[in-house]
């Protein structure tokens, strides 16, 4: 496994400091997310999901704790929007450039708006995917949010 992603080297291009965490990824377990955290020895609530959605038809990334689900009607209230949806994997894959599992909001093909729930800002650091499956990249929330711009908002249910 490469140590240089291009969500890393977004990363590094935005000079935010960070840490690699590998661990063994399983592609069978019923939440990635919660297996990171597991894998990793850290709290649910301290590894971020990455997930690809939709508000009113235009694509978004969406972070949130791994242990917590998204209520669409925060995240289409969080863009301006009236209705949202979950992306499908295929169209994920081809927006980021990145697989499903290995989805990180850092380096994507194509930068989309992103939302981060405002929950994670209250963690001295956070774990985020580092662009490949069995990496995550563990940095202050704040730095994750300046380098997304990204909106901070209750989006959770």
């Amino acid at each position: 496994m490469s140590n240089s992603t291009r969500a890393t080297a977004a990363l590094d291009k935005a000079g935010v400091a960070y840490t690699l965490h590998r661990y063994d990824y399983d592609p069978d377990a019923d939440r990635i997310g919660l297996q990171a955290a597991e894998a990793i020895g850290v709290a649910p609530q301290r590894v971020l999901k990455t997930l690809m959605a939709e508000v009113d038809g235009k694509p978004v990334c969406v972070v949130v704790a791994s242990d917590r689900e998204i209520s669409m009607k925060r995240l289409a209230t969080a863009f301006n929007g009236k209705t949202a949806r979950m992306m499908r994997p295929a169209d994920a894959e081809r927006m980021t450039g990145y697989h499903v599992g290995g989805i990180s909001p850092f380096g994507q093909k194509k930068r989309v708006p992103t939302a981060i729930d405002e929950a994670a800002l209250a963690e001295q650091s956070v774990f985020l995917n580092g662009g490949q499956r069995g990496l995550q990249v563990q940095l202050a929330p704040a730095d994750a949010c300046r380098v997304l711009d990204a909106i901070v908002g209750n989006l959770t249910a």
